[in-house]
This record gives C-alpha cells, sequence and structure tokens, in this order.
C-alpha cells in the first residue's frame, strides 16, 4: 500500500500481485509496457495498465512480506449437536472491527465484455458466476464473478466483479472480518458513531458471504464479510438472472442507496452517464437500459 495525500478521494484502481517476477517480463512483454521499481520501502517492480474502458491496473512482485497484524479470534459457538462452550457467555465487542485482508473489489464498465475479456487473458483470471437480465441471456452476460486460478488452491469465490452499466466507475471494496458477532458488533459500534449503514445484515447468493455495507465519509461504499466461499480451479461458471432479489438468500431487500437510485448526487451523476452512453459507442444501449432498470424491482 502507498498512501498519498490527495486534492481530493478518488478510486485510482486495482492492484494484483503475480507470483514471480518473470510474471511481470512476460506481461510487459505482451502488453507493450515496461517493468519499473517500486519504492525501496515496498520493494519489488511494477507494471502498469490501463483495461480497454480506461481502469487503472497494476500488477507487482518480489514486494517485502510485512509481518501480520494481531486479528480478531472467532467466537467459540454452540451448536444443536455439540457443546463447545461451557460455563462462559458471549460478549463480543461492540468496537472497530478488525480488517483481516481486502477480498475484492467490484467495477463497472461501459465495455464490460471487451474488458472482462481483457482480464481474463491479460491476469489468469476464471469467472466463478455469470448474471445476466431477465430475459436477454441470448445477448450474453452483464455482470461476472471473477476469481484468481491458483490451481488446487483454493481462492475466494470473486477477487474482481464486474457490471455492465453507463459510466466506468468504482462500485463497492469489501474487507473480511472473522466472524458474524465481529461483523455486527463493529457495525452497531459505526452505528453509534453516525455512518450510515447502506444495506445489511444479510447473506449474498454468489459468493455465499454474509455482508454488511456502509458508506465511508467521502461517500464509498464498503463491504465487511465474513464466511465467503473458496474455490479451486476445477469448478464451472454458474449462471443466474440479475434481479434485487437474487441478491441475497436472507437478509432486508436491497435499499436503494445500495442500488444507486437512492436521490442524492450519485444517482444524479449516473442518469447523466446514461445520456452520454447512449450517444456514444460502447456495449451499453437502450436494450441494455431497458434490463438495468428492471433490475431494481425485479
Amino acid at each position: 500500500m502507498i498512501i498519498r495525500r490527495g486534492t481530493r478521494s478518488r478510486f485510482a484502481g486495482t492492484a494484483f500481485r503475480a507470483a514471480e517476477g518473470s510474471d511481470l517480463l512476460r506481461l510487459a512483454n505482451t502488453t507493450g509496457t515496461r517493468v519499473q521499481p517500486l519504492p525501496e520501502s515496498l520493494g519489488g517492480a511494477v507494471v502498469d495498465l490501463r483495461a480497454p474502458d480506461g481502469a487503472g491496473v497494476r500488477v507487482v512482485a518480489d514486494t517485502h512480506e510485512l509481518q501480520a497484524q494481531h486479528t480478531q479470534q472467532p467466537l467459540v459457538l454452540n451448536t444443536g449437536a455439540e457443546d463447545r462452550r461451557t460455563n462462559a457467555m458471549q460478549r463480543p465487542l461492540r468496537a472497530p472491527v478488525i480488517v483481516e485482508r481486502l477480498g475484492h473489489v467490484v467495477l463497472q464498465s461501459t465495455r464490460y465484455r471487451e474488458s472482462l475479456d481483457w482480464y481474463l487473458q491479460h491476469l489468469g483470471l476464471i469467472v466463478s458466476d455469470f448474471l445476466y437480465y431477465e430475459g436477454q441471456r441470448e445477448r450474453g452476460p452483464t455482470m461476472s464473478f471473477i476469481r484468481c486460478d491458483r490451481g488446487s488452491e483454493l481462492t475466494d469465490h470473486h477477487t474482481l466483479a464486474m457490471t455492465l452499466g453507463p459510466s466506468n466507475r468504482y462500485v463497492h471494496s469489501a474487507y473480511q472480518v472473522s466472524d458474524l458477532d465481529a461483523l455486527a458488533a463493529g457495525g452497531e459500534h459505526l452505528l453509534d458513531l453516525g455512518y450510515d449503514r447502506s444495506w445489511g445484515i444479510g447473506r449474498h447468493i454468489q459468493g455465499s458471504q454474509i455482508f454488511d455495507y456502509w458508506r465511508d465519509p467521502d461517500g464509498f461504499l464498503v463491504e465487511h464479510f465474513t464466511d465467503g466461499d473458496r474455490f479451486d480451479n476445477t469448478l464451472e461458471p454458474g449462471w443466474a438472472p440479475m434481479t434485487a432479489s437474487g441478491l441475497a438468500q436472507w437478509g432486508p431487500p436491497a435499499t436503494k442507496d445500495f442500488l444507486g437510485i437512492a436521490p442524492g448526487r450519485e444517482s444524479v451523476r449516473e442518469l447523466r452517464a446514461m445520456a452520454v452512453a447512449l450517444r456514444e459507442d460502447n456495449e451499453f444501449d437502450l436494450s441494455r437500459l431497458r434490463g438495468l432498470m428492471k433490475v431494481a424491482t425485479s
């Protein structure tokens, strides 16, 4: 991580770590870019790229390995079949949750299929699930959940998710926490401080993780999650219609804020982007707009 003070808060791009420095050389040769050294404090090297929709992508290798920070231990739970906790009470702390790691990033793209193919080709990613607009499956998917191909080694259901839309933008990023109690008690702490919950608590379908979505002070959408799916590279992609009710197995209905249709600056920007996108050469046309409009009410 490199932290610099900026004039405004913005999403700059995603970064991936390659297994070896030789991977950077092959990537640079394939994309016509250069391998450059990172600052000594980080070590290693980087290749900076642009996806077809303009999103920034960094791939690094051979960076310094830092000691892992303290993690939050999951609670010991009693179940119907087993008593693992006896003569002891549960008292999860209503305190800031300890984030274990960055889980995934979700991006919206006006060139979704073109950008998806680019990520699969250049970063060796594979698709876990496809979503499509109802009645438009013959036109192909409009969202994909993408994981790293690490062979027989297990990896998250998705490290990157991409969806078709009228603008190229950040949607949200997700951070793993130890268990449901850490997620819920940490959420109560955020509520006490006056932060805005966007949607949650619930359990997703694609990825299966228990989720809780929040708005940070700059308006960015962030997710705390726990108990997500872990796959090797043998599982074939799933297919499902893209609907608001299909985003969760249980939990409250998806909110207008999460869906991006709540009155405010973000929804106004998206409406303006729709008008622009429909006039430009991209994958977002009137048929796709109609499909997108149905998602929020389906």
